[in-house]
Formats: C-alpha cells, structure tokens, sequence
C-alpha cells in the first residue's frame, strides 16, 4: 500500500493542499490558454488543418515516447524539483512563443516544435504532479483532495479557454505572457508544499525498474481494469469530438450554440466534483465506477438522437458529470492500491492511457462519421462504451465487487463467481 503520512498538524496539512492545489489550477488554466492560441495561432498562419492536427499529434509522441522514462524520474527524484523545473520549461517555450508572436518571426516549423516541447515537459510534469498527493494528505482524505484536484481542473478547463480567446484578440504573445506569469504562480506555489518523507525506489536505471509500473498494472487487476476501461470507453464514446457537426447539420444552433456544448460536459464535471468533494463516494466504489461509465454511453446514445438543442446541452452535462465520477474513483483508486515508491511509474502508465483514449478517440469517432455519418457513429460509441463496461464487469469481478478502496485487488483476471 502507498506510505501515505500522518501529520500531526492538521492546519499544516490544509496550508499543503491549498498550495498544491493553486499549482494544480496554475497548470492546468495556463494549459488550456496555451491548448486554445497554439491550435488557432498555426491555423491562423497556415489555414490548414492538417497543420492544426499535427499540433495534437507532436504534443502525443513524446508523452508516449518517454512514459517510462518520466514514470522512473517521478520515482527516482524529488517530486517538487521535478514539477518546479518543469514549471520553468514551460515558461521558456511560452517565453519564446511571446517574442516571435511580438516580433512576428514565429514560422509554423517553429510552432510545431515548441509544441512538441511542450508535449515533452509535460510528460514530465504530470505524473510527478500527480504523485505529490499522497505524499500531502491522509489517506482518510485523499477520496475529498482528489475530488477536490479535479474541482480544480474543471473549472481551469471551463475558464482557461473563454479568457485565453479573449487575451488572443488582443495578440498572441500576450497570452503566452499572461499563461508564463501563471505558471510562474503555480512554482512558487509548489515551493512552499509540506511533503511527508517518502521511501523512493532505489533500483538502477535499467529495463526492469522503467518497466516497474507496467507490469505492477499488469499484475493488479484492480487498476489494469479501471485505467483500460477509462481508455477504451473514452475510445468508444468520444462524441464530443463531432459537436462542431451536430452543431452545424443536425441541431443548427451555430457558433454560440456550439460553445455552450463544449462547455455542457466542463459544466457537469465541475459541479459533481465539487459535490464530491464534499461527499465522496467511500463505499462500493467498484460498480459506481462501472455505473457511471454506464451513463456516460447512454448519455452518448441519447445525445446522438436528440434535435432539441437545450435537451442535448442537458445531457452532455449529465455526460460530463458521470466521466468525472469515473475519474475520481479510478484517481483514487490506482493512489491508494499502489506503493508510493511506485507511484510515479504508475500515473504515468495512467496518463499515457488517458492521452491515447482522448487522440485515438478523436480519430475513431471522426473516422467512423466519415464512413457512416455523425448520428450513426455516436450510437456506435455510445453502444460501444456499454458493452466494454459489460465485458469488463466480467473480465474484472473484484473490480466490480470492490466496496472500498483499501480492498485488495490481488488475484486472477477472472474469478468464479
């Protein structure tokens, strides 16, 4: 189980997670404006949109090329000075983006490679981010931090993107000004974080310890199964990536309507996780993951039928609010089942996970709208993601029985019932 710290001083607990989570919203708001200016900047330079997908795709191939690598530095090295020298290399590509967007010297070639970068430092960042919350809490708060993390996240998504357009008519450079003094906010922020001792893992740097954290998933079936549902039912109902279609063909709502869309699942997200943590779930977290994933398909399948615009914004944000239940538990979950000396390793098996599931999605539902149309390929994600939750359920029954999070996960794929 992780070494999470008792701390005898309660108020120095709550000063730790405040600090840690202003990094977390300092991150993640900085991120999305830069997510937003990038993607509009180098389609504003090229009008192309085979441009405007290479941005996603060079930000994905160093956060899959050096999975095991961050994994074993977020293991191996103070997780503060990661995160703070990751902070730094943010602020040096945004330096850089500011000054050739104000000089107007900025060439695609150039934003690409920034934004690979970028994609680079992050795969550092997030899983030695991520792995700092144990080592900040008990673990009898951990469910309401984590609930609380993701309360954080959601509103930066929801906020970061509206204010980065607005700064962005403005000029680029002075959003990539604004998201540097941001994340500049986030490191001093994470200078002053109280973490628990921890024991780090020792091992050399070789094939065996940069493996270490895919095969403890491999070997725990609790985690194995709650972060490949997350990555195949995301796959299968990534319908957000059709909205500018039903927005356009299907529901005739424009522009406007379309924002209101894109912001319904944030929306969802934010209120639930905010509920959560207050009120987390501490019981039968297994089937109430497995349920939520449940409603994110129906919600999919109801949003691929409905013409009514104020019917599809209601459950795209009843979409958001299942999907963030989901992420919740399973945060939780591969936090508390794993060895803090692991941890590192772990998160960013979980992180390379998520970012297929989010790319991949993407392309699958695009591609699947291509060959049979939007409507149809929403029902197929929405009836895709409910029969990977009924093929895991069997494929992982102690996921499914799980009550608490402590439970143990060890044991075979599939056990008689």
């Amino acid at each position: 189980m992780s070494n999470l710290a008792a701390q005898p001083d309660r108020a120095q607990h709550k000063h730790a997670l405040s600090l840690y989570l202003i990094t977390i919203i300092a991150m993640a708001f900085s991120g999305q404006m830069i997510a937003n200016s990038v993607g509009w900047q180098i389609y504003d330079l090229t009008k192309s949109a085979f441009y405007l997908g290479l941005v996603g795709l060079v930000q994905f191939i160093p956060m899959a090329a050096m999975t095991l690598f961050s994994g074993y530095i977020a293991d191996h090295f103070n997780r503060k000075v990661v995160v703070l020298l990751s902070g730094i290399g943010f602020c040096v590509c945004y330096g850089y983006l500011m000054v050739s967007s104000y000089t107007k010297a900025l060439h695609p070639s150039s934003l690409l490679m920034i934004a690979f970068i970028i994609g680079a430092v992050n795969s550092l960042n997030s899983p030695a981010l991520q792995s700092l919350l144990p080592n900040i809490v008990q673990r009898s708060e951990l469910t309401k931090a984590t609930a609380q993390k993701t309360a954080c996240f959601q509103a930066a998504t929801i906020i970061g993107p509206a204010l980065g357009g607005l700064l962005y008519a403005m000029g680029a450079y002075v959003v990539y000004l604004v998201s540097a003094a941001v994340v500049l906010v986030g490191c001093v922020a994470i200078l002053g974080v109280w973490v628990a001792p921890r024991v780090r893992d020792s091992q050399p740097v070789n094939l065996h310890s940069l493996l270490g954290g895919a095969q403890y998933v491999r070997k725990h079936p609790v985690i194995l199964g709650a972060i490949s549902l997350d990555l195949f039912a995301v796959l299968f109902g990534g319908a957000t990536a059709l909205l500018p279609i039903f927005s356009s063909t299907i529901l005739h709502i424009g522009p406007i309507g379309l924002g209101f869309l894109r912001a319904a699942p944030a929306l969802g997200a934010f209120f639930v996780s905010f509920y959560l943590a207050r009120r987390p779930f501490t019981h039968r977290v297994g089937i109430t993951m497995f349920s939520a994933v449940m409603v994110f398909g129906i919600s999919t399948i109801c949003f691929a039928i409905s013409r009514n615009f104020w019917f599809s914004f209601a459950v795209l944000i009843i979409l958001g609010a299942a999907d963030v239940i989901s992420v919740v538990v399973r945060s939780t979950l591969v936090q508390i089942q794993t060895p803090n000396e692991m941890l590192g390793r772990v998160n960013s098996i979980n992180q390379l996970f998520i970012g297929t599931s989010n790319q991949l999605g993407e392309f699958e539902s695009g591609l699947t709208a291509a060959w049979f149309g939007a409507i149809p390929a929403a029902l197929i994600g929405g009836i895709g993601t409910i029969s990977i939750v009924l093929i895991w359920m069997k494929l992982f029954p102690r996921l499914r029985k799980m009550d608490q999070y402590e439970d143990s996960g060890e044991g075979d794929w599939i056990q008689e019932e």
